[in-house]
């Protein structure tokens, strides 16, 4: 079975399984997501979806985080940790997008990177989500599943973002992403996978 197989096989057994592919993370527009996606940084996204609420509450517009004393924003976020960085970023952020994207979040990778504390993953995010555009989002479920089960044999995420461009329909990809995450938390975790009840037995290289 080559690479490309096997993943419209995956494709095709994680749509059954998780035929609603959401991002874990509360939001209500784009540059919610966008900080959101920040915050989750070496933090659950269920920690972040307990601290954005008072965050989206307190601060409604782009001057606002701008203007922000990022004193107040690190109280609000301390809790997903890295909060000085954090609450930097997300002043930065607001700042660039309302000075120099017309107060829109782009739509583009390179675009979204030049943003304070924007890497790859978070712009795929973006761009996926909210833009609709192909795009794999290389989180550690993703670098651990693909490798564990033979789409990928890199754990570099650029290169693993790269390799399952090639064999994914771009028109799923992001939901493919955000279907291994599911796949990850329930069933194929790091430490104890659950391969007796594994949905992709019938195409993982490691059970094979």
């Amino acid at each position: 079975m080559t690479k490309k197989e096997r993943a419209l096989k995956c494709v095709e057994i994680l749509k059954g399984v998780y035929p609603d592919a959401l991002c874990s993370l509360e939001y209500e527009n784009p540059f919610e997501l966008l900080i959101a996606t920040r915050l989750s940084a070496q933090c659950t996204d269920a920690r972040v979806n307990l601290v954005t609420p008072e965050l989206f509450s307190t601060y409604k517009t782009l001057d606002d985080y701008a203007n922000a004393d990022v004193r107040d924003i690190e109280r609000i976020i301390h809790s997903c940790g890295f909060y000085h960085g954090k609450a930097r970023d997300i002043i930065a952020i607001a700042t660039k997008i309302r000075d120099e994207f017309g107060g829109r979040v782009p739509d583009t990778i390179e675009e979204l990177t030049s943003l304070q504390g924007v890497g790859r993953k978070t712009a795929n995010l973006i761009v996926g989500d909210v833009y609709k555009k192909p795009a794999v989002v290389t989180d550690t479920h993703l670098i651990r599943i693909t490798n564990r089960i033979g789409l990928a044999d890199t754990k570099d995420p650029y290169k693993l973002e790269i390799a399952l461009k090639k064999i994914l329909p771009p028109e799923e990809s992001n939901n493919f992403c955000h279907r291994i995450v599911l796949f990850g938390r329930d069933t194929c975790s790091a430490r104890k996978p659950k391969c007796d009840v594994c949905p992709l037995s019938e195409v993982c290289k490691k059970i094979m």
